[in-house]
């Protein structure tokens, strides 16, 4: 009988055991910048980033120019200048300003995505190689620690939300 127990209670232990080792977490972490920064593909993505750059601040500089010397006509002229030309010679330079600064409002939005096109493909490597190594090793969690994030959940992540959502009284 005492054998008995013996068997008996190393095979509930061992179930136990098991029971804990399927339901361990492994979590890891990466930093993406990091891996950015050594992927080959990024250089080239910067050098066109920084090309673009410079044709839209060549672009803007024409704008500016333009602008500086309207300013300094209708200044030098000012004083020889009808009511009506005047007029219209304020009129073009506030059109030319808004339009510049409007410009810049858009050349930083086609900048950023721009950006976001060229750099697409390398981080998209970069998730493609977390998510391959996360299987592999048999991660939980990967945590990025350049942004914070999760950047892979494992299949047998347990998502919460609907627990917390009970907790808050939330549908």
């Amino acid at each position: 009988m005492n054998k008995l127990f013996k068997v008996l209670f190393l095979g509930v232990a061992l179930f136990v055991m098991s029971g804990m080792a399927q339901a361990q977490v492994k979590i890891a972490h990466v930093n993406t910048a990091e891996l950015l920064d050594a992927m080959p593909d990024k250089e080239k993505a910067e050098k066109s980033m920084e090309k673009y750059y410079g044709e839209l601040q060549s672009q803007l500089q024409t704008m500016a120019q333009e602008y500086q010397t309207k300013a300094q006509d209708y200044e030098a002229n000012l004083a020889t200048m009808s009511n009506l030309v005047k007029q219209s010679k304020e009129k073009e330079i506030l059109d030319l300003q808004t339009r510049i600064q409007q410009f810049q409002v858009n050349a930083e939005q086609e900048f950023e995505a721009k950006r976001a096109e060229l750099l697409k493909p390398i981080l998209d490597k970069i998730q493609t190689a977390i998510n391959t190594v996360g299987k592999e090793k048999g991660y939980t969690y990967i945590l990025d620690l350049a942004t914070g994030a999760t950047v892979y959940v494992g299949a047998d992540a347990v998502d919460a939300t609907k627990d917390v959502k009970a907790k808050l009284g939330l549908k």
